[in-house]
């Protein structure tokens, strides 16, 4: 559940006509603090933003589920149910599944979200997204020299 600061801060985010990515970023951080501090841990820098993403389209925050080929079926599939969740409003958590959640994220480590890790996740990030507009510049050239 996110802190009422968090959901203020992405609203007030959404009033100055900031991107859903900007909003979601506000959770996206609380999360990494949350590790941090040691609420919990994270197997990597990657499933922290999934996590913080997540709790960002459950609070109603209008973010896309990522497109094909981004991310697996399971991913968008489950984007599409977070968005689905915020939209018929606050559900009690079942007891059971949370405690599981929250006793399995506690044994991963908290290191997976250090200044270092998190520097990793965005240059390899960076670099994936620098490789597809690659692609893309290359085949759009190659389809002028086509129609020439």
């Amino acid at each position: 559940m996110p802190r009422k600061m968090t959901v203020k801060k992405a609203r007030q985010a959404k009033r100055e006509n900031k991107a859903p990515t900007t909003q979601a970023g506000e959770f996206v951080h609380e999360e990494i603090e949350e590790i941090r501090q040691g609420k919990h841990g994270a197997r990597s820098a990657r499933q922290a933003i999934a996590i913080g993403l997540s709790k960002a389209r459950r609070a109603g925050v209008k973010l896309p589920p990522p497109g094909k080929g981004r991310a697996s079926e399971a991913t968008r599939t489950k984007a599409k149910r977070d968005l689905e969740k915020a939209k018929s409003g606050p559900t009690k958590p079942s007891p059971k599944r949370s405690k599981a959640t929250v006793r399995a994220l506690k044994r991963e480590p908290k290191s997976s979200v250090s200044h270092q890790a998190l520097a990793k996740q965005t240059s390899s990030a960076t670099r994936r997204r620098r490789q597809a507009a690659a692609k893309n510049r290359s085949s759009a050239r190659n389809g002028a020299r086509r129609s020439r």
